[in-house]
């Protein structure tokens, strides 16, 4: 097994007796037990209304992956074998969940300059462009000119194709987006072409819209989105896992660390356990501290995606009933020179979560010495130092100096960014959102504010 990710909030016991971490560990368990029952409601049908909606799939999804569903994921991984030798563009179109859980993956597990890279050293994965999760009639432009400049549907190099997700079918940006780009495809190769079905794969319902288009245009390859698992719970099913795939990711690692951490959860205690130490600690400063913000700070570029991707789960799961922290996702060192000042002498209302890595990915940069005569930067004092080591020195000096003003800090530490600890980050951040929910007795599942929105833009838009 690779090396687990692990948790540490000792800079909180200024502010968080052990005294009240005891109080609440009955109810931190009995919530971890109510998630693991979940489990067995959604898979007898027979869900109480105060439950409803439950959708707990996520929750054992991992493992059920890895043994009794393997034979989807090697469907999922033949097909994007396929897809890969196929296409050197994949255009994802999707919002929300749909979107969101692949880009974290992308940007942590591929080269941060991936679309820019030859083919032989992106091994040999398509480019990735993302479109259908805004509308933003510039950006769709800027991607239909860049498409256009393909020429030859013969060339490798000029072959694109779509990977579409949603649901139902029925979100308007991803299905106005498709439309757009399902009609520049069937231009480009025929719209009676074996590519205009071979290379666009949906991501979808067992029923709704596009499935129902699916089946009417003959699309040959399709996935489940499966019933059970939400739209900001679905990184481990084929919305994140295909085009993950297809982009070259492990994604049995993936799934491995997701499975272990839950197992690590379902038999862990306080104290010990990644999960129901981080929900104890941001409960705490908040429920007796006021500290509702939660700053998710990520100390590489390379993760700012996954604090995104968090920032839509942890709002939309508890952001109801008036209540539910304010999540913030900065990068640094980067925006130590932009909110710094406000994290270290604002108001006392946040919580900082760093989320560091061991170990880059790759050979350390170090400082060059230079002749004395061009120093006039004055680091020749600390040449031959990695950037790695700077990035350290950075991550420590900070921390000190929120703790020389009694500000909290806890730690997320990752081994290395690979596959297995992003898996395990991705499932640690899921459970402890419906650990929470189920804490302080707020439904984590489904999104009803959302809903507003897009009732009134279809009453503007259809008349209805």
């Amino acid at each position: 097994m690779s090396s687990a990710i692990s948790y540490n909030a000792a800079a909180t016991n200024s502010l968080i007796q052990n005294s009240a971490r005891e109080q609440l560990a009955p109810s931190l368990l009995a919530a971890r037990d109510e998630i693991f029952a979940d489990l067995d409601l959604l898979s007898s049908g027979n869900i109480p209304a105060e439950k409803q909606p439950l959708d707990s799939g996520c929750i054992d999804l991992p493992q059920r992956l890895l043994t009794s569903e393997s034979a989807l994921v090697d469907r999922m991984e033949a097909a994007a074998a396929k897809f890969a030798g196929q296409v050197d563009r994949m255009l994802v179109l999707g919002i929300g969940g749909s979107y969101m859980g692949l880009r974290a993956l992308f940007e942590a597990l591929c080269d941060p300059c991936h679309n820019d890279l030859p083919r032989e050293l992106r091994g040999n994965a398509p480019r990735l462009s993302f479109e259908g999760d805004n509308l933003d009639n510039d950006a769709q432009q800027a991607l239909l000119r860049l498409l256009s400049l393909y020429k030859n549907p013969q060339e490798l190099a000029e072959r694109w194709g779509i990977v579409v997700i949603s649901k139902s079918g029925g979100t308007l940006e991803t299905a106005a987006a498709f439309r757009v780009y399902r009609k520049a495809l069937e231009a480009y190769y025929g719209a009676s072409s074996a590519e205009a079905t071979e290379l666009v794969i949906p991501v979808t319902g067992e029923t709704g819209r596009l499935r129902d288009l699916s089946n009417t245009r003959g699309y040959q390859t399709t996935f489940p989105i499966p019933d059970g698992v939400g739209g900001r719970f679905s990184v481990f099913t084929a919305v994140g896992l295909l085009p993950a795939a297809v982009l070259g990711i492990d994604i049995r690692q993936l799934l491995q660390g997701a499975a272990d951490i839950t197992e690590a959860l379902k038999t862990g205690e306080p104290g010990s356990n990644p999960v129901l130490d981080y929900v104890s600690t941001c409960h705490l400063l908040e429920r007796d501290h006021g500290m509702d913000i939660r700053v998710l700070s990520v100390w590489g570029k390379r993760m700012e995606a996954i604090g995104l991707w968090y920032d839509q789960l942890l709002a939309e799961s508890l952001g109801k009933h008036e209540k539910g922290a304010t999540p913030l996702t900065v990068v640094n060192t980067r925006d130590l020179h932009s909110r710094g000042q406000q994290h270290q002498e604002g108001k006392r209302d946040r919580v900082i979560t760093n989320v560091t890595v061991g170990s880059p990915s790759t050979a350390d940069i170090h400082l060059p010495s230079v002749d004395a005569s061009l120093d006039q930067d004055q680091l020749n004092r600390i040449a031959g130092k990695s950037v790695h080591e700077l990035l350290a020195a950075a991550i420590q000096g900070t921390n000190e100096a929120y703790a020389s003003d009694n500000r909290p800090t806890a730690d997320i530490h990752l081994p290395k960014l690979d596959a297995y600890a992003v898996g395990q980050l991705l499932q640690m951040f899921m459970l402890a959102t419906v650990l929470e929910g189920r804490l302080i007795g707020i439904n984590p599942y489904g999104q009803p504010g959302v809903e507003g929105y897009k009732g009134n833009m279809g009453r503007i838009l259809y008349g209805k």
